[in-house]
Formats: C-alpha cells, structure tokens, sequence
C-alpha cells in the first residue's frame, strides 16, 4: 500500500524544483504528447492527471485550444507553480484568455467530475503513486466519456534497480517502490473496463557522478519511497557508507553510476467502436496480446 500523505508531501516540497529536476518527465511528457497526434481527437473536457506544474496541461491547451481542460493533482504546491503559466487573468477570471486551463486538487481514485463527462484523459508518471492501481484505473473508467481515450506513462519493474539491489545488500528492509509490470498494468485497464490496450516499454539510463547524486536527483522530482511498509528512521554514515560502497559495483566504463528508469506508454479507449481509430506507428506501438520489448534509450 502507498502512502498517499507521504505522495502528497514529497511532491509538495520538491514542487518549486520539479519542473528544472524533471528531466526523464519532460522526455516522457514529449512522448505522449506526440503519441496523441495519431489519434482522430477532438474533445470537449481533458483531463491531465497528476499534472505536477502544469506543464502538460499547457501543451494540451495549446493542442485543444476548444476544450475545457482541467489541471488534477494531488499535491497542491504542485497546482500552485501551475498555475503561474497562467495570466493574472486568466488566475482572477478562472481562465478566459489565451490557452487557459482549471485546477483542481484531488485524488486520482475519487475524482470530482460527473460519470462519462471526460473525453481525453492524460496521464503521465502518475500511475505508480496510486496504493490501488484497479480502483483508481477503474475511477478513470468512470469518468470517461463513450470513445475516450486513456493515454498514459507510468514506471516498471526495473526502475532503480541499482538503488534496490544496492539496498538489498546491506538489509532486507524496503527501500525503494515496488513498480507494477506491463503485462499487470494491461490486464488491470481491461479489469476496469478499458477495450484492447496498447503497450510498450522505453528504458533510460541517468548518469550521475556518486550516490549523493543519484539520491538528490529522485529526492528533487518527490520519487522517494512511499510504501506503508518503507523503511524509517535515521540512515547512518555506517549504513551510507555500505550503500556506496554496494552502489559502486554498478560504476559503468565512462566512471558515472547509472540509475535506470523503464517507463510503459499506455493507451485504450473506454469503448471498443474508437478502437478502429488510427493508433502510434507500428514500431513503437503492439497490441496487449502481443507484447513485447523495446530496444533501450539512453539518457544522460
């Protein structure tokens, strides 16, 4: 179970640095972003879910310049730095001018919007912070208009894997989130009542100069650990010590430690007559029946 206190106050804080910290998001907003211009769209309500500082909310306002489009987040610091890509109008008015968009503070699995009133909702590097991935997909679900589409990014298993085997070797305590699977993730959008998702898998690889650095670039997106179980209390320099001294086995050839990000895209539509709507390239995108791998991404 994730600790949805502990989700809301990381981000929080590291809501006034997220978006220079954010790299891998920018990169992962990008592609989903892009991914959209392949679907026949033209909504009426939006939604960008877990929308941080209100980056993607903007470029959605931008690509759907007709549409209502509503800025949710857990966190509110997060909505707050958001809504400073608005004008003083835009902030006084509720968003009249230019490319405005709403916000609202709220939990991904008790959304505040009427049954099937949402025809786009957009989700990028949220997923993961959910303690109930079925009650929430299945939430979404409900807010989904009749051919919505569900576009998202998330985290896989092999996300920080250095950290969690590096960990691994100094206690059995849990240190770092346990990430669902692409295979788990598509059979959860088909138990919420999702038509024939489509899935696939990028990995990245950050590079950073010694474990302080590994640990400052989670801390400063708010990705610590959140699990009810995690490990507390104080880290002493013995312990630090065991875990650069663990970490160190990772060191690549160019001398920088390598922290591993995999992230799966996902897509679906609340109802099977918009799945003969034209879907991603066909290098990039498999059906959920024939899933498969993709070739790695390199970050530095």
């Amino acid at each position: 179970m994730i600790d949805r206190r502990k989700v809301a106050r990381a981000f929080g804080a590291a809501s006034h640095r997220y978006e220079a910290a954010a790299r891998l998001q920018k990169i992962t907003r990008e592609e989903l972003l892009g991914r959209l211009a392949h679907f026949a769209l033209a909504p009426r309500v939006v939604i960008d879910l877990g929308a941080g500082t209100g980056a993607s909310t903007a470029a959605l306002a931008r690509q759907f310049p007709r549409a209502q489009i509503i800025a949710i987040d857990l966190a509110e610091p997060m909505l707050v730095e958001a809504g400073k890509k608005l004008s003083w109008r835009d902030r006084l008015f509720g968003g009249r001018f230019g490319h405005p968009f709403a916000r609202v503070a709220a939990d991904a699995s008790a959304l505040p919007l009427r049954t099937g009133s949402v025809d786009l909702v957009f989700s990028n590097c949220m997923l993961q912070w959910c303690d109930d991935l079925d009650a929430t997909l299945a939430e979404i679900r409900r807010v989904c208009a009749p051919d919505a589409l569900f576009i998202a990014s998330t985290f896989g298993p092999t996300t920080l894997q250095e950290l969690r085997a590096a960990f691994a070797r100094i206690d059995e305590r849990p240190h770092v989130h346990d990430f669902v699977d692409m295979l788990d993730l598509g059979a959860a959008l088909t138990r919420a009542g999702f038509e024939e998702p489509v899935l696939d898998v990028d990995r990245h690889r950050e590079r950073h100069a010694d474990l302080r650095a590994v640990m400052r670039s989670i801390k400063e997106i708010g990705a610590g650990n959140a699990a009810d179980d995690r490990a507390r209390g104080l880290f002493g320099k013995a312990r630090w010590r065991a875990l650069e001294a663990a970490y160190e086995s990772f060191r690549d050839a160019d001398g920088s430690l390598p922290v591993t990000w995999e992230v799966i895209h996902a897509s679906c539509f609340a109802d099977r007559r918009a799945s003969s709507l034209p879907g991603a390239a066909s290098e990039s995108v498999v059906p959920f029946k024939e899933i498969g791998r993709r070739r790695q991404r390199g970050a530095s």
